[in-house]
C-alpha cells in the first residue's frame, strides 16, 4: 500500500529486481511445476525470502521479485500495463498478481502475491508496505489472510486480516489477478453468489477497531 505513505522529494521510481533473485525464483517455480503441484502444507505455496536489502519494503518490488511479473511502475498502473502482456482474470492462482483499485484512501493502489488457496473465497497474499504507521508500513507481510466479500464471488472486493489489528480490515475493492508467464493455473472452482455467500463480517475487536477504521 503507498497511499498513506508521505510523498518523497522528486519522482518515486520502483526499486530494482535483482537478478540473482529473479533467476533463483524461476529455479524454484519450474522446480514446482516438473513436480506437478505447488501446494506446501495447508494451501500455502512456498514464498521464497525477498533479496532486498532497503529498510523501507514497497509492494511493488516485493510483488515482482515474488511473483516473476516483470512489470514496474506505480502499483495502480499494472493491470493496465499487464493488457496483452499477462493474462488478467478474476480467478486467484498461485504466484498470481492481486492488484487494488484505487480509490480515495488508496489513491496509488496496491498489488500482492497470492501465495495460499484455502477455498473459493479465501486466499493468502504475501505483500510488503501494507499499514497504517511508520511500524506496520515498509515491512514484508508473509501469508497473509484474504477473504472475498463480493456478491458474485469475483474477488472485485477483498479485505485483509492484518496480524497487528487481530481482525479483518475494511473492504478494498480489487480489479483481479495477473498472471505470471508459464505457469499453470490450477482448476479452482470459482462458486457461486447464490451457494457460497460472502463470510459473515467478523465481530468487532474494541482494541482493534480505531486502527481497522484508519487502515
Amino acid at each position: 500500500m503507498t497511499s498513506e505513505i508521505p510523498k518523497m522529494a522528486g519522482p518515486r521510481s520502483p526499486l530494482p529486481c535483482p537478478a540473482k533473485k529473479a533467476a533463483l525464483v524461476g529455479v524454484v517455480l519450474l522446480t514446482l511445476a516438473a513436480c506437478g503441484t505447488v501446494d506446501v502444507g495447508e494451501g500455502l505455496v512456498p514464498v521464497p525470502a525477498y533479496s532486498g536489502d532497503e529498510d523501507f519494503v514497497w509492494c511493488v518490488p516485493y510483488a515482482r521479485e515474488i511473483s516473476g511479473v516483470q512489470i514496474r511502475g506505480d502499483a495502480d498502473t499494472w493491470w493496465d500495463q499487464a493488457a496483452g502482456r499477462y493474462r488478467r482474470g478474476s480467478r486467484p492462482a498461485p504466484y498470481a498478481v492481486l492488484a487494488l483499485k484505487p480509490d480515495s484512501r488508496l489513491t496509488d493502489g496496491h498489488i500482492g502475491v497470492v501465495t495460499g488457496i484455502l477455498g473459493p473465497r479465501e486466499i493468502r497474499v504475501s505483500h510488503a508496505n501494507w499499514g497504517w504507521n511508520s511500524r506496520t508500513r515498509g515491512r514484508v507481510y508473509t501469508h497473509m489472510p484474504a477473504i472475498d466479500v463480493s456478491p458474485g464471488n469475483d474477488w472485485s472486493r477483498v479485505r485483509f486480516h492484518h496480524p497487528d489489528t487481530g481482525g479483518y480490515g475494511r473492504v478494498y475493492p480489487a480489479l483481479g489477478f495477473i498472471y505470471p508467464d508459464n505457469r499453470t493455473i490450477p482448476d479452482i472452482r470459482v462458486a457461486e453468489a447464490e451457494t457460497s455467500p460472502p463470510p459473515p463480517s467478523p465481530a468487532p475487536n474494541a482494541a482493534a477497531t480505531a486502527m481497522r477504521q484508519l487502515f
